[in-house]
């Protein structure tokens, strides 16, 4: 049997009535669009956070993109971020007519090296990108710190950090916008795309609801703003509201199988990923280290174990962004990361007899490498 990293078959088998259900109610609701499932899934989503605002929309990039927007970010403006991560978080920088501006990462943790923000702010530096990248907070109360003081924005990318924690703070309660991601793969992920933005501010809030739809307020067929059409699905948002009530039995399920491969490969010399003090990881990814990534892949198959990078090319080698000038060299930490980091299986529903054959094959490739 094939050996993945993601597999939603398992917890669809688990939950499937619950999810057949859920789309069954909103088919019989009478209302396909912008209704009581979007609603209710924003308050529930909201209140979770401990926040008064979320805005649905249809995928993580454009909640990047909507979040920048909705808090004035555009043509001239410039977005310091990290080039380790998802293209989308870029993508979105980029779609608002922004230049994003890369500092490096921490080899230990993977997450923006605060100490070198400061230093990449400009006059026009606008706001400040940091990803939640794995599972795991970057140390955002420094950064909130020099944002205050800057008079910048801080938007957390919190694609990968549903449920994560700092002191006891969930992601996205710091900043003055936080944008999540429901792609089927994310610790809370839809049967679908989706995606929405937590914010403290209601003025905030409004700019989004109409962003998502066209740039109207209130009648329809009225745009203030021309904008686009960037909605959440009723049947999507009816899902996440029933999962929204597992979220946290995910986040254990997730730290149980972080647990059994610490357990089964602590005394290798792969590097494994470790929580910061004061954090609690969520583990979207379980994402290790080794200098001979490439042959440790290649072997596992022939274990029937398929394995994959996050991410393989930092968004400042890419041919699209060429033009921003990065030279080879220029974010060292971020570089040499991306030629020794690969993820191993991790979903709630990992069986574990799956876990136990992907450690037995790493022990096995790791003492003939």
């Amino acid at each position: 049997m094939p050996t993945h990293v993601w597999d939603y078959l398992p917890e669809y088998e688990n939950e499937r009535d619950d999810i057949l259900d859920a789309v069954d109610t909103v088919f019989r609701s009478g209302r396909l669009v912008l209704a009581g499932s979007v609603r209710g899934f924003e308050e529930e989503f909201a209140a979770y956070h401990g926040m008064d605002h979320c805005v649905s929309v249809d995928n993580g990039t454009n909640a990047i993109k909507l979040a920048l927007q909705a808090l004035n970010v555009g043509p001239g403006d410039e977005v310091i971020t990290v080039s380790n991560t998802a293209a989308p978080t870029v993508v979105a920088i980029d779609a608002v007519g922004a230049t994003p501006v890369f500092v490096d990462v921490r080899a230990g943790d993977f997450l923006i090296d605060v100490d070198q923000v400061e230093a990449a702010v400009t006059a026009r530096t606008r706001c400040v990108l940091p990803v939640h990248l794995y599972g795991q907070c970057v140390d955002l109360a420094p950064l909130r710190r020099l944002c205050d003081r800057h008079g910048l924005q801080l938007v957390e990318d919190c694609a990968q950090a549903h449920g994560a924690r700092q002191h006891g703070r969930l992601a996205g309660t710091v900043g003055d916008a936080a944008a999540f991601s429901f792609y089927p793969t994310k610790v809370l992920g839809a049967y679908g795309d989706g995606g929405a933005v937590v914010a403290p501010r209601v003025e905030v809030a409004d700019r989004l609801r109409r962003l998502r739809f066209y740039g109207m307020d209130g009648a329809y067929y009225t745009v203030q703003t021309p904008a686009h059409n960037c909605r959440l699905d009723e049947v999507q948002a009816e899902i996440l509201r029933r999962k929204l009530t597992r979220l946290d039995r995910y986040v254990s399920g997730r730290r149980e199988v972080a647990r059994r491969y610490a357990e089964g490969l602590g005394d290798t010399d792969l590097v494994l990923p470790r929580p910061n003090h004061g954090n609690e990881h969520v583990y979207y990814v379980y994402v290790v280290r080794h200098p001979r990534r490439d042959e440790i892949i290649e072997r596992l198959r022939d274990y029937d174990i398929h394995l994959n990078i996050s991410y393989p090319w930092p968004v400042h080698t890419m041919t699209g962004f060429e033009r921003l000038g990065y030279a080879e060299g220029s974010l060292p930490v971020t570089e040499r990361l991306a030629g020794e980091i690969f993820s191993l299986p991790m979903y709630p529903s990992l069986p574990t007899g799956l876990q136990d054959k992907v450690i037995a094959a790493l022990r096995d490739v790791l003492a003939t490498v």
